[in-house]
């Protein structure tokens, strides 16, 4: 029945799958937290508008991919599509202002309706920092390096390129896409309906399409980085001198751009082709007008996010699963004695698990089949003697230990 199975672009994240998508958020953060970013959880869903009013009315993501519905108050309410808008809100609503700099990572689902294909979901995961309330070139060196380093902890970086460009500041932004407009009106005829719907509102956008027929006008299209002015050169020179200065190798792309206005400066994606097609596995970029756009008062911003299913499938293993103990009590009198060792086992700090039922025979097979480093079984001949016997289920061998000795004993399996 189609009513037992998941909902098409959604999954079950099973024990081995997620034990490996855990270590890699869990990475993030822990690295994250190195560089001072403390870590926040918006909600799932937001008032409609924050994302509409963000995202821009010609995106992909607000026209085709936002899983939006009405609440039974009658509010817009749409499940987060990423984590920037969210988190810009979430900084406004609680009075932030005074706090600047903040720096915030976030971790968790989030929802767009779009065809799943590898490594793409309809239900997936982010991990995602941002600065805000800094408007010099050291936020954007150091949110790179934050993830320049998590991919590097991750085993990850070696398979990835780092592309950067500049998006200049809002004066040189504004004069390219008055020269950009002039381009493209004299090429309407080649451009895509989506593109047609761009021209006007959107059209750094443009360069993202993936028609055959954009890709071709896109080619000759005049560059954003021909038309920079004094400071925004600045801008990216310094940015440029501070990862030259960490180490931190990248490429420039005049052609990655962000269509929104109030993106500027700095813009980056860190790429791989170990996917399939070439695609961006964590990306971001600075968002000055963000706040503004909002409703609030000017407020800089930069930040990126990254998605955890397709890391995962760069990282490829998931770490070893933490040594498991069985406790085999046998009879009832030993039961109880079973119910108290595997407490105190735990209490010690490891992870225990009782063999329930059946032959011992079965016991075992069950506690070796689930990866078990070492079984104690208690029967009546062990607590007449106050023994346990200790089995390791890699070597075979077994040991009558104290039963107030075991924890000293098994502390080797912590």
């Amino acid at each position: 029945m189609s009513s037992l199975q998941p909902v098409r672009g959604t999954h079950d994240i099973l024990p081995d799958d997620f034990r490996l998508q855990k270590s890699v958020a869990d990475c993030a953060a822990e690295i994250a937290g190195r560089y001072g970013f403390k870590e926040i959880t918006p909600p799932v869903f937001e008032f409609t508008e924050v994302f509409a009013r963000t995202l821009g009315d010609t995106s992909d993501i607000v026209t085709k991919e936002m899983y939006t519905f009405e609440d039974r108050g009658g509010d817009s309410i749409t499940l987060r599509p990423e984590f920037t808008a969210g988190i810009a809100r979430a900084f406004m609503s609680n009075g932030l202002a005074q706090e600047i700099p903040c720096k915030f990572f976030c971790r968790g689902p989030v929802f767009r309706h779009e065809r799943p294909q590898k490594g793409r979901l309809r239900q997936f995961h982010q991990v995602d920092v941002e600065i805000i309330g800094v408007p010099g070139p050291l936020a954007d060196i150091e949110v790179i390096a934050v993830g320049a380093h998590f991919l590097e902890t991750l085993g990850v970086l070696g398979d990835a390129v780092l592309q950067l460009n500049t998006l200049g500041d809002t004066e040189s932004r504004l004069a390219y896409r008055e020269k950009l407009i002039g381009y493209l009106e004299g090429h309407k005829g080649d451009l895509s309906e989506d593109s047609l719907a761009r021209l006007q509102k959107n059209p750094l956008r443009i360069f993202d399409s993936k028609d055959h027929g954009d890709q071709a006008v896109m080619a000759d299209a005049p560059l954003l980085g021909d038309h920079l002015n004094d400071h925004s050169n600045e801008f990216f020179t310094h940015v440029r001198d501070g990862l030259d200065a960490l180490g931190i190798a990248y490429e420039i792309n005049s052609r990655l751009v962000r269509g929104l206005d109030y993106y500027c400066h700095t813009a980056f994606e860190f790429v791989t082709d170990t996917l399939g097609a070439q695609g961006a596995v964590l990306a971001g970029g600075r968002y000055d007008g963000l706040m503004e756009q909002m409703g609030g008062r000017a407020m800089p911003g930069i930040g990126w996010a990254a998605g955890v299913e397709r890391l995962s499938m760069m990282v490829g293993e998931a770490p070893a699963a933490p040594n498991l103990i069985v406790v085999i009590p046998l009879g009832d009198v030993a039961e109880r004695e079973g119910l108290k060792v595997t407490q105190q086992l735990r209490h010690a700090g490891l992870v225990v698990e009782m063999g329930y039922s059946g032959n011992m025979k079965k016991r075992i097979n069950r506690a070796n089949k689930a990866g078990a480093g070492a079984v104690v079984i208690i029967g009546e001949d062990e607590l007449t003697k106050g023994v346990a016997t200790v089995r390791n289920m890699e070597t075979g061998e077994q040991t009558e230990i104290a039963l107030d000795a075991l924890v000293d004993h098994l502390a080797a399996y912590r």
